[in-house]
């Protein structure tokens, strides 16, 4: 019996010392979150983004702190299976009262997987499912911090409970005009309430912290009227003079969809209990994944954990086949999908052709520089993961092959448990939401039009399409320069349009900022055969860029060049650039609104 008090003793204390430090982690994590209030009231932008970009590197920070404490202290990755057997069990009972297990039970998995050797690893040492319930988790603080407050305003005074609800959150910072404001939100109320009543439970209810990113903090909450519920967002943004203002009234899941977009840099939001906000968030917006909310409100290692169970719930449940993904086949990336989930799977391939000079690790780089950057809505987010295995019989021969061929070091094939099951190992991939790659949109919007001889019907319709698409590809690279990211590659294939027809940029192996970029003009030939050549005659330097040479790879379609130089002309003229480039070099921080201008209601506040 003593020994096993011992080992039991022993089991305890690094569980103890595990929880220990995804305590720090998550102190940590808040803290910084909270500080994000005080860089808005500042107008602290560089610093709002310098902490949103370091922020990101907390989990990893952590999980390595916490492995050597427990390799130092216990020589962990010594200790026999049934010792960390043990120390999940005591693990779990010291999570019962917890207000974050589900990040700690992640934080438990990254520690044990990153101590344990492979061949030990096995799901009895980690959480495959949730051990403790996140249901009705109580915070045992004021009032003032429940997850939500709920007003109830009656006919006469919905302006003034609004009024109420902005002045609880206690901003150190006074509003321009926050009754006329107030107007506007009730008026914007009123109308997606349409004809119905006000009903006896009618109520505004709010998150009871404010989400932060960029320049911007915003309400989030919800209208409950009868039946029915709509989900709102309130944008709070400074003024020209310094002041605050309510800037536009966001209603209905489509809006928050787009507010919480993937293709969005993550929120700073001061949560106790994530858990609680995640499900307020998904009450909302239940068409998107608990994963993406998690992800969006910067834990993205829990969703990360979230994917993974909802994927292979996705495998469990579905017969079709990986295949080589649709479209251009990619220089650097070979990209494979599921048809029946919706997202596309990305290997780094392990050799490029001549006009590729680059590698794995600066291609690693680029990736990392999106996670830590604002995506501005226009730069997908991806899910990076080593080592996932996939069973060999869901996979289709040809992308076997394809694999095989372009990423053979990244690829093991074999029985590894020895239970006869084929696995597909693959040793690194980025995960990302699927999209209609541009190309591939625009070629069937032509074909639509093509196809119909009514000048009236699908032809209309689909130029009507290309318009639309055109212009959003043209502010999507707006958007991106405003964020100091210059994308290199603006071929059409290497951009996609989401389900709300955003176009959002997802080729990250040539992208430079901005301020590292050398925009020129092309030199006047300076005889008759350099003006002849097909050559260039000039030198180019590794980040010289000519703007004016977009034109001949972009807009060889008549309709489509068009619909360019109407709206998007600028993109030709290195004037645009260089001026961008000045201008962030300065030290401006542009705005990027998640949300049509038609929206807002200060548009003349634009700096």
């Amino acid at each position: 019996m003593f020994p096993q008090r011992l080992d039991s003793t022993l089991a305890y204390a690094i569980a103890k010392a595990m929880l220990d430090g995804f305590n720090r982690h998550y102190r940590l994590f808040r803290t910084e979150s909270a500080r994000a209030k005080h860089r808005f009231e500042t107008a602290d932008w560089h610093g709002q983004q310098r902490a949103q970009r370091e922020r990101i590197e907390f989990y990893d920070l952590r999980v390595r702190e916490c492995s050597n404490r427990l390799e130092r202290e216990f020589k962990a990755g010594e200790q026999a299976m049934d010792i960390w057997q043990q120390v999940k069990l005591h693990y779990i009972g010291l999570l019962v009262n917890h207000h974050q297990p589900e990040l700690a039970e992640t934080f438990f998995n990254s520690v044990t997987t990153k101590i344990l050797h492979r061949s030990y690893f096995q799901n009895d040492f980690i959480f495959v499912r949730p051990a403790v319930s996140t249901e009705y988790i109580e915070n045992g603080e004021p009032e003032s911090r429940l997850t939500y407050r709920s007003y109830y305003p009656g006919t006469g005074n919905v302006r003034e409970v609004l009024v109420q609800i902005l002045k609880d959150f206690d901003l150190r910072l006074p509003f321009e005009q926050l009754l006329a404001d107030a107007a506007l939100v009730q008026a914007a109320m009123l109308v997606r309430l349409g004809d119905a009543k006000l009903r006896a439970n009618f109520q505004i209810q709010v998150l009871t912290s404010l989400f932060f990113r960029n320049k911007g903090c915003y309400v989030v909450g919800k209208l409950i009227n009868g039946f029915n519920e709509f989900p709102f967002a309130l944008p709070l943004l400074h003024s020209r003079a310094g002041k605050l203002v309510i800037d536009a009234a966001l209603f209905g899941e489509d809006e928050l969809l787009m507010l919480f977009s993937f293709a969005r840099a993550y929120f700073m939001v001061e949560m106790e209990i994530p858990s609680a906000y995640v499900q307020y968030l998904h009450s909302m917006m239940p068409r998107k994944p608990r994963n993406e909310i998690y992800n969006a409100l910067g834990l993205a290692k829990q969703g990360k954990t979230l994917f993974y169970r909802d994927f292979l719930h996705h495998l469990r449940h579905s017969s079709d086949k990986f295949r080589i993904a649709p479209g251009i086949k990619g220089m650097v990336m070979l990209v494979f999908d599921l048809p029946s989930f919706p997202y596309v799977f990305k290997v780094i391939k392990d050799f490029y052709p001549p006009q590729k000079d680059t590698t794995r690790e600066k291609i690693k780089g680029k990736y990392l520089l999106v996670k830590q950057h604002d995506r501005v809505g226009r730069m997908a987010d991806t899910l990076e993961y080593s080592g996932v295995g996939f069973p060999r019989e869901r996979f289709e021969d040809e992308l076997i092959a394809e694999l095989e061929q372009f990423a053979p070091s990244q690829l093991e094939i074999g029985d590894r448990d020895g239970d006869g099951c084929v696995e597909v190992l693959v040793k690194h991939v980025y995960i990302e939401r699927r999209m209609i790659p541009l190309n591939i949109y625009l070629q069937e919007a032509f074909d639509a039009g093509g196809a119909d001889p009514n000048p009236h019907g699908a032809a209309v319709f689909a130029h009507e399409q290309i318009e639309r698409v055109v212009v959003e590809y043209g502010n999507a690279i707006k958007d991106l320069v405003a964020a100091n990211i210059f994308p290199g590659d603006m071929l059409w294939k290497n951009f996609g349009v989401t389900r709300h027809g955003k176009v959002v940029f997802y080729d990250y192996d040539e992208i430079e900022y901005i301020t590292d970029c050398n925009f020129r003009r092309v030199p006047a030939p300076r005889n008759a055969e350099e003006e002849m050549s097909g050559e260039v005659w000039y030198s180019v330097g590794a980040r010289d860029v000519f703007p004016e040479t977009f034109a001949p790879f972009l807009l060889g379609n008549p309709t489509v060049r068009e619909v360019f130089m109407n709206h998007h002309a600028d993109l030709l003229d290195v004037a645009f650039w260089q001026g961008q480039k000045e201008r962030i070099l300065e030290g401006h921080v542009f705005d990027v609104f998640p949300y049509d201008r038609d929206q807002r209601f200060h548009p003349e506040q634009d700096k």
